[in-house]
């Protein structure tokens, strides 16, 4: 399989099931790209929504493609995770603003609501037919809130019933989340942040996850402290570098 071939997203052709492509060209190599662009402009519409969100769901990509490339899945799994991080609060755009921006507490039928969001947002990318394969996108969209122990929602699932994505992306939820300001607390450091998802470890999250997160620590750390232009033009060397040597 060519170099190009193992970092392209699966992308539906006429008549055709959404297969890998025995041949990739350069148009299949333009809507691997609009792609991940739409993905991460759908993230950022959501972050905005709330300016304590801000770059988090571009936090939630990056950090999820460094865990999912270190643990084995090939690339174009990669790229699906990456994507899935931009878009894994995108349900939220259905949450009303009364519940998504209160300062306190949310009470039983606000929570009712938030618990809807990765259900809707699985909703929302299953007609773009590269997301809705088993595991791929939506399924970790809907899967991003379940927990290792079977305690999470929408569906109760527990360890390997959660499809690998979810779980890296779960991780690299919290992570993001615990590092930003919020209105009822302040952000921690790294190191606390990592202390706290490795107390969840068996509970809310993948043991081996977390384990690679301890891992990688410094790549993660770095990047996340990356300027995000910089982060957009080597994506885009990332993929445009497959194409020149599958050329």
């Amino acid at each position: 399989m060519s170099p190009l071939l193992q970092t392209c997203i699966p992308l539906p052709s006429s008549g055709r099931n959404p297969v890998a492509h025995t041949g990739c060209s350069e148009p299949c190599l333009a809507g691997c790209l609009n792609l991940h662009q739409f993905a991460e402009a759908l993230g950022n519409a959501v972050d905005a929504k709330d300016p304590q969100l801000f770059n988090h769901s571009h936090d939630v990509a990056e950090t999820g493609r460094i865990l999912a490339g270190a643990m084995g899945l090939d690339p174009t799994e990669v790229e699906l995770v990456h994507i899935a991080g931009h878009l894994h609060d995108i349900g939220k755009i259905g949450i009303p603003d009364v519940v998504l921006q209160k300062q306190g507490a949310l009470d039983r039928n606000e929570w009712c609501w938030m618990k809807r969001h990765p259900e809707i947002g699985a909703e929302i990318v299953r007609p773009v037919a590269p997301f809705n394969t088993p595991g791929g996108v939506a399924d970790i969209i809907l899967g991003h809130h379940e927990q290792y122990d079977g305690s999470g929602y929408p569906q109760g699932l527990r360890k390997e019933h959660i499809p690998l994505g979810a779980r890296i992306v779960a991780v690299a939820d919290t992570l993001s989340a615990l590092l930003r300001d919020r209105p009822y607390r302040r952000g921690c450091s790294f190191e606390q942040a990592l202390a706290e998802i490795r107390r969840c470890s068996g509970s809310q999250f993948d043991p081996a996850v977390i384990g690679m997160l301890g891992r990688r620590r410094d790549e993660i750390r770095e990047i996340l402290a990356a300027p995000e232009a910089f982060l957009a033009r080597r994506f885009s060397e990332r993929i445009l570098g497959a194409a020149s040597a599958a050329a």
